[in-house]
């Protein structure tokens, strides 16, 4: 407030210079024609307004940089700023803030409203380590809820792991019950099956004992009618050779021997006769 209130009377002086040189240059007769007020005013306009536009200017600048330094600290210690600009209309607050610019530097003795006193603010310093002491209890509350946390995450699995191993010796002592009656089963049927082999070889023996005597009995048999056969085969060859001698003893059979007799040598005087007719080589 003070640098602005100082810059603002700067810029109202330089003002009154510029009227005040005109007044000391240019007013110098007691007449002037409507052309040299016109004048004198165009050139009072443009020294004025150049002068305006440019304390106006350099105020915004300084307004921009004063807060890049607010903005650039907030953003070290990680505020975060939320700016309304609709309140930089505020007719209410503006008159509040020219109250307090007259009651904060004015140099009479009369002492400002109660109701117009505003806090100031603590230094940024202490400010910081402040909010530095907040951000390091909310974290150690924020730690302290992470151990409980993690203590009954530790509980949870402690409990978890006792389920474990009481659920793998149960798993062990069925596996082994589970291992008696296989052994009891296997012994069962071991046994049966000893009793299986022993009755498959009892009848085994029965069948290759009766094999035995029937194959001596075929034997006997096969001998027998291999006799049987020669026997028959002698007979057959005696009635063959008596069928043989019978048949030459009969008529048909001395006719039929005389008939191929002349038919042999019938064949042999035509061969000679063919003979004869054949010519030499």
């Amino acid at each position: 407030m003070r640098f602005a209130r100082f810059k603002r009377g700067l810029c109202l002086r330089t003002v009154d210079s510029c009227f005040q040189d005109l007044k000391d240059s240019r007013l110098v007769e007691e007449t002037f024609t409507v052309d040299e007020v016109t004048d004198m005013l165009d050139g009072l306009r443009t020294v004025v307004h150049s002068e305006v536009e440019s304390e106006l200017i350099n105020t915004t600048y300084t307004n921009v940089l004063l807060l890049r330094q607010l903005f650039s600290q907030a953003e070290k210690w990680y505020l975060k700023l939320q700016t309304d600009v609709s309140e930089l209309e505020n007719r209410e607050l503006l008159e509040q803030v020219a109250e307090f610019e007259k009651s904060e530097f004015t140099s009479s003795s009369k002492k400002p409203s109660t109701d117009l006193i505003k806090p100031k603010l603590a230094p940024l310093n202490e400010g910081g380590s402040e909010l530095l002491n907040k951000t390091v209890a909310c974290l150690q509350e924020e730690n302290e809820k992470l151990k409980t946390r993690l203590k009954t995450i530790e509980t949870q699995a402690t409990a978890a792991l006792d389920e474990k191993s009481k659920l793998e010796k149960s798993l062990k002592d069925l596996q082994m019950i589970q291992g008696d009656q296989k052994n009891f089963l296997k012994v069962q049927d071991i046994t049966e099956l000893e009793n299986k082999v022993a009755a498959l070889k009892c009848q085994f023996e029965k069948t290759l004992n009766d094999s035995t005597a029937n194959q001596k009995f075929l034997e006997e048999n096969l001998v027998t009618t291999k006799h049987d056969l020669l026997k028959v085969q002698d007979q057959l060859s005696t009635a063959e050779k008596e069928l043989e001698k019978k048949f030459q003893q009969t008529a048909a059979y001395r006719n039929m021997k005389e008939i191929l007799m002349k038919k042999n040598e019938q064949i042999k005087d035509l061969r000679k006769k063919l003979s004869k007719y054949e010519p030499e080589d």
